[in-house]
Formats: C-alpha cells, structure tokens, sequence
C-alpha cells in the first residue's frame, strides 16, 4: 500500500531539487531523498552526492542512493552513440526522464511505500497532462514529452509555478542554503563535460575525413568527420569557391558524406515521427509543435497513422533534424510528441 502524504524527491545537489525537498517538507509531506548515480563520468558522483547529502543533511530527510549505471549505459547512454553514428541527433534527456527518472526512481518509491514522486523540474502536471513551467526560460516540458502518461496522477513539481530567479532569492536567504544558491547551473546533457565528440572520441572514430557534396550530388569540399556536424551547422567543412554561406543539409553515415546547401535548402514543411507517446487519443488535428528545445512551436497539421505521424507544418522551419523529439503543444498544454524518423 503506497503512502499518499510520502514524497521521494529526487536530489542531485542542486538549488532546485534541495528547495523541492525543502517545500514539499514545509508542505506536511513525509519526505525521503535520493541520489541517482546515472554515468560514470570519474569524480563526478563523489562531488555531487556529497553535495546532496549536505542537502538531504540541511532539510532533515533520508538520503537513499541508487545505483543506475548500468541502465542509463543501456537505455541512455548507447542510443546515444548509436544515434550520431547513424547520421542523426539524439536527445538523451528526454529518454533518461522516461527510462530512469520517471521509471527506475518511480519503482524505486515503490519499494519505500511512496506514493508520489518529485523533481526541481520546471514544469506542471494537473495529474493528466503537463503544462509548461510559469517561468518559460526555464521550461521543461520538452524533456518530458516521451513520460509514461500514466504515472503523472503520482508526480509532483513545485516548481512550475514558480520563477529560478526566486528559488535562487529564496535559498540565498536561508542561512546553510547560500552556497546552493550560487552554484553554477548544470550542463544541459550531464555527462558531456566539454563538447559532445570529445565523449563520442572515447567510442568511435569521429575524424574520418570525407566528402562535401552540394545538393546536385557535386562534391565541393572536405569536412572532417561527419559525426563533428548537426543540420544546420555552417562551419567546419571546405565548399571549394563557395562565396555565400553554406550549411549542412543531409548527412550519409554510410558514405561519410555531408550535403550543403544555401539557407533556404535547410527549409522544412513536414516531417514523420515515429515511437510515439501521446496523451491525447485525437488521430488528426492542428495543434502546434516545437521540433527542437530553444525554438518556439509553430502551427501544424497532424494525422496519426499506426504507430506514426505525419506533421504538416504551416510555417517554414530551417534546420530540423532527424533523431531529435516533435513535441506538440495546446497553448501550454502538452499534448505527446515523437521521434523525428523522416524529412
């Protein structure tokens, strides 16, 4: 039988959980905390789990620690390489929200008889959706587009409804909570400490040099290895006589090959998602969708085939990339979204 007044709040170190803990235990929740070990980036955990500690230590409650190594390597950390060598760009975030933190943590606060379960994530949930966070600098939404519906009767944000700059006002107020508050923010991809290929160095051979061809399938130029370029990036290749800027288009793992273009050949007016996780059964409406995290949604067409979807975009937009999440919005309603498979 779970507990409906006992919260495990997910504690990394950081001034956002330490204050979710924090409020949650001023809230009358019986509170417990744990510290997720996902990669195995050296010195990283001994740094961070002391610091949650000191915060678990400072709010009063029992810091678990769990030991999930082994699957962020297998459901986070491979995809992740497997993605860039195939050509396409990955979002590792929003596959560790749905396979470790809202999946190992929630069976985690299971086995302790909780029954809700809790993050610093700016972001809302009304038990049936997710809405996006009141302080839209810092929404999360876009991560935890691919969450087990299910589960979200049992989650809990304080956060979403609330602004960084306070949570950061608030713990520099309480004294023991000051240095919490002056931390420096957290990486965007965890285990990435400098740039994504110096991680996919350790794994593959990313300067394979190849081939630049233009749009007609001319080869213009040499580019340094095809795992160094994203759609859209228009640095870091030669186009031999090119006098206007030029920018990735397509890339061929197979051939290690690159395609550029000019600006408007990086236009896209639909794309097809596939593994879809939706929280709405509608199969074809116009909603609005954000195909990549710092862009805003645009207009859309959506028809829902099988497993499948296929997205109409009412406006033009430059530089999508296959691999990365569709996630589709209703104002600050969230809707579900997928993978984008095709272009």
């Amino acid at each position: 039988m779970l507990d409906k007044n006992k919260v495990l709040v997910g504690m990394s170190g950081g001034v956002d959980s330490t204050i979710t803990a924090l409020l949650l235990k001023n809230d009358g929740y019986e509170v417990e905390g744990v510290y997720m070990k996902l990669h195995s980036k050296p010195g990283y955990h001994e740094i961070h789990l002391a610091r949650a500690q000191k915060a678990a230590d400072f709010v009063g409650v029992k810091l678990h620690v769990l030991d999930l190594q082994k699957t962020f390597d297998e459901k986070v950390f491979q995809p992740f390489i497997e993605t860039y060598k195939s050509g396409k760009t990955p979002n590792p975030c929003a596959l560790c929200n749905r396979n470790l933190k809202f999946g190992a943590m929630v069976e985690f606060a299971d086995s302790i008889g909780a029954y809700h379960v809790a993050t610093g994530h700016y972001i809302k949930t009304d038990g049936k959706y997710f809405y996006t966070a009141d302080d839209d600098t810092k929404d999360q939404s876009y991560f935890l587009f691919y969450v087990d519906q299910s589960i979200l009767s049992r989650l809990l944000f304080p956060l979403g409804t609330r602004k960084k700059s306070d949570i950061k006002e608030f713990a520099s107020s309480i004294d023991g909570l000051e240095s919490f508050a002056s931390q420096a923010e957290s990486s965007e991809i965890c285990f990435v400490e400098t740039t994504y290929t110096d991680v996919l160095k350790e794994y593959v051979d990313v300067d394979k040099r190849g081939e630049v061809l233009d749009t007609e399938g001319k080869v213009v130029g040499e580019h340094k290895g095809y795992m160094h370029y994203t759609i859209g990036k228009r640095k870091g290749f030669t186009v031999n006589g090119a006098h206007d800027p030029h920018y990735v288009v397509s890339i061929d793992a197979n051939k290690n090959q690159i395609v550029v273009g000019k600006k408007e050949e990086l236009v896209c007016r639909e794309v097809e998602l596939e593994n879809l996780n939706m929280f709405t059964q509608e199969k074809e409406f116009d909603t609005t969708v954000k195909l990549r995290y710092r862009t805003k949604a645009v207009p859309c067409h959506v028809v829902i085939d099988a497993e499948k979807a296929k997205v109409t975009l009412k406006e033009s937009v430059f530089g999508v990339a296959m691999g990365q999440a569709a996630v589709f919005y209703d104002d600050n309603k969230l809707l579900g979204g997928g993978w984008i498979c095709s272009i």
